[in-house]
């Protein structure tokens, strides 16, 4: 809708986990390493921890995109007890599922795939997305599958992502073997401040922008709203292009901000943060601020393709 108008190729706030997108933070960026030095040492088990919204699917989509091909991959998404028992999903995940087979049957198939994939000289990957919805049996159950290796080598590398009752669940008593097999073990946090501005500016960039289209107060008025929580700002932020293209702005400042809170999410069930009005009027430097256009054109977040044209 308001794309053209504001000189954009794509949507730059979807709500879906497009990993084009992702923001680099220090937090993401170490997430993102962890991972990739939990496979390539052949860890066992990774945990990837973090609120609703926080940017675990998104992240987990970018190293998708990295690893390299000796990989055999499957994803678990519905972790609920009515979508089935833990064999049953991992035989789906992978493709291999057969109706009809006892729990020794399809435990025997798990295996024969896993040593399969291993003679083809890869190495089997399961990532779990919302794992905290599985029960303590489940994970000693999963634990119990990991086991399969050869002499030397990790048959099944596992990796959970899940909100912080994840960790709740993994430190109970009864999951003391499981939490010993736990090679990387991190929690995303909420982005601060600064970290909300580079993320709004990052994700507008690669959408195509080459002009500044948020103030620097209105980044930070939407860092106040959503608490930094990444999808809580991307909510805000597309919600703020509809109306400023509504209104024919080019520039999304506080006042807009303000008028699309009040008018679209105040009564909403959208969980904003609920931002002292008296404190808002705070003198704050923009001098760190990361511009996509500064003055002069040949510093700040512009596609590097345009510095070079204004050079």
């Amino acid at each position: 809708m308001y794309e053209s108008f504001y000189g954009l190729k794509k949507k730059p706030f979807s709500m879906l986990p497009d990993p084009e997108f992702l923001y680099l933070g220090r937090q993401h960026q170490m997430a993102l390493t962890s991972l990739e030095y939990g496979l390539m040492n052949h860890v066992g088990f990774c945990v990837i921890s973090g609120d609703i919204g926080a940017g675990k699917t998104t992240l987990l989509r970018k190293l998708l995109d990295n690893i390299e091909a000796g990989y055999t991959v499957g994803m678990i998404t519905n972790t609920h007890q009515s979508f089935g028992e833990l064999l049953d999903w991992v035989m789906a995940a992978f493709g291999i599922h057969q109706p009809g087979l006892s729990k020794v049957e399809m435990h025997q198939r798990v295996v024969d795939f896993l040593l399969e994939q291993y003679a083809r000289g890869k190495t089997t990957l399961l990532i779990v997305d919302e794992a905290q919805n599985m029960p303590a049996a489940t994970l000693e159950e999963l634990r119990m599958l990991s086991n399969i290796n050869s002499e030397k080598d990790q048959l099944l590398q596992v990796i959970l992502s899940g909100q912080p009752d994840l960790k709740e669940t993994l430190s109970r008593p009864e999951l003391a073997q499981f939490a010993q097999r736990i090679g990387v073990d991190y929690h995303l946090g909420k982005l601060k401040p600064a970290e909300t501005c580079h993320y709004i500016q990052h994700r507008l960039v690669t959408a195509g922008a080459t002009d500044d289209i948020f103030t620097p107060d209105a980044c930070r008025l939407i860092h106040e709203y959503s608490g930094g929580v990444p999808r809580l700002i991307n909510l805000l932020c597309d919600t703020a292009l509809v109306y400023g293209f509504a209104d024919q702005k080019k520039v999304v400042d506080v006042d807009l901000v303000e008028e699309m809170v009040k008018e679209r999410m105040e009564n909403s069930v959208v969980p904003l943060v609920n931002v002292d009005s008296s404190k808002k009027a705070q003198v704050t430097s923009d001098h760190d601020f990361p511009w996509i256009n500064p003055d002069g054109g040949t510093q700040g977040l512009k596609p590097a393709a345009e510095k070079k044209r204004l050079k």
